[in-house]
């Protein structure tokens, strides 16, 4: 078992994606707008990269990384609480500690991005006696809405940056979706 943190993890699996083949399946979803040029938006340009750089080694092949955007883009809190799967990582011992831990950092504030998400598990490890899956498991679930492994943590890492940026559908961000997610729990 490694000592890292999903933050630190080197990824070293080939990527097979550009920035422009995010952007296509964006446009293909209706994520973002067709006649949106990304080379006039420095920031959407910035974002892209880093999407290409996270997710693409993670997907095999396009669909692969066009369920990954869907993660990003199509959150629902009520309907995640529903499948079998994230049910089954909630029922588990300490689920409700890890979420309730989580809960209070994201909501202290700030974006999360590498650096902040890698202080958020640090410091609920320091908080909470549950490691590897039982921590990791329940934080994908109330925020990339689904249980998963470490690709999750990357689509974590993207959340942020992607709802202060225009697309043609809101993202929500990791607040947002905390408070949903709570709110949906309870």
């Amino acid at each position: 078992m490694s000592s890292h943190t999903p933050a630190e993890v080197t990824i070293s699996a080939a990527n097979l994606f550009t920035e422009a083949d995010v952007a296509a399946i964006l446009r293909e979803h209706g994520w973002l707008e067709a006649a949106r040029e990304v080379d006039a938006n420095p920031a959407l340009k910035i974002w892209l990269a880093r999407v290409a750089e996270l997710l693409g080694p993670q997907a095999a092949d396009r669909n692969a990384l066009a369920g990954l955007l869907t993660l990003i883009f199509s959150y629902d809190a009520v309907a995640s609480l529903q499948d079998a799967a994230n049910q089954a990582v909630l029922a588990r011992e300490g689920a409700r500690d890890v979420i309730r831990e989580l809960a209070n950092r994201i909501l202290e504030g700030g974006d999360v991005d590498s650096e902040r998400f890698k202080e958020i598990i640090d410091g609920m490890k320091a908080a909470v006696p549950y490691r590897s899956r039982a921590m990791f498991h329940p934080i994908r679930v109330a925020l990339a809405g689904r249980a998963g492994e470490g690709e999750l943590d990357r689509v974590i890492l993207l959340l942020d940056a992607a709802a202060q940026l225009s697309f043609a559908v809101p993202v929500r961000n990791t607040r947002q979706r905390m408070l949903e997610f709570c709110a949906a729990l309870d």
